[in-house]
């Protein structure tokens, strides 16, 4: 069972999309299936208005915990990760993306399945297994099964989705994988599960309802390139 949580948000200018986060978090807490919640935004970089909307929003609930952290350069979705794990005080960390294409109910459906065990201390939002539910666009399904072909190959990773957002972490063992973790960028991912790997701990991928929102951030052709450099990068210190 979890006792209490520490969410991060990433984020990047999501002035757009922010009322999908909120409007999340508002029907989460409803539930209060876990008591003890901290929530922390991590803006990296945003020149929108991101922060004003989030300032508003926090303002409002006095009686919850939330925290803002700004840091002025943008220097990517695994370097905002890293700031708000290193800051998270709960027993477990969710991380997701501020654009909820996996909502925060997700992990109540993980508690009521029971899928939480007590000696596996990650566990991974996986859109590849059959009982997960998606609305992909087509592009993002083959850049998906490219990527995890070239995972296959580059470092013999059996973990068949490994750029889903929503991910779950004991603190502890969240904490020590990010302190390691080097690239800033999309494929923080892999270096967690390649971490994962020599520390011997075990990630379990569990399904996820998750729903594409337009407005992303990834640029098809220069982010696409630049994951494939830094898998390459990745793999001199590993292999």
């Amino acid at each position: 069972m979890i006792k209490s949580l520490s969410i991060v948000f990433p984020l990047y200018n999501e002035a757009q999309r922010l009322f999908y986060t909120i409007k999340d978090i508002e029907r989460f807490s409803k539930k209060k299936i876990i008591k003890n919640i901290e929530y922390i935004f991590v803006d990296d970089g945003s020149t929108d208005n991101s922060t004003q909307i989030l300032k508003k929003f926090i303002k409002k609930k006095k009686f919850s915990k939330f925290r803002l952290i700004k840091i002025k350069k943008n220097l990517g979705k695994g370097n905002a990760l890293k700031k708000g794990i290193s800051l998270a005080k709960n027993e477990w960390i969710l991380t997701l993306d501020t654009d909820i294409s996996v909502s925060l109910l997700q992990l109540n459906d993980w508690i009521k399945k029971k899928y939480i065990k007590k000696n596996v201390f990650i566990y991974f939002g996986s859109r590849t297994l059959k009982s997960s539910k998606i609305e992909f666009k087509i592009y993002r399904h083959i850049l998906g099964f490219v990527f995890t072909f070239l995972l296959k190959i580059l470092f013999q990773v059996n973990i068949k989705d490994t750029q889903c957002g929503f991910k779950l972490y004991k603190n502890k063992t969240a904490k020590l994988l990010f302190k390691k973790v080097k690239d800033n960028g999309y494929v923080h991912d892999v270096e967690v599960v390649l971490l994962s790997k020599k520390y011997n701990f075990t990630i379990k991928e569990l399904p996820v309802a998750w729903t594409h929102r337009d407005d992303s951030k990834l640029n098809l052709l220069t982010d696409t390139f630049k994951m494939f450099y830094n898998l390459i990068k990745i793999r001199k210190n590993f292999i």
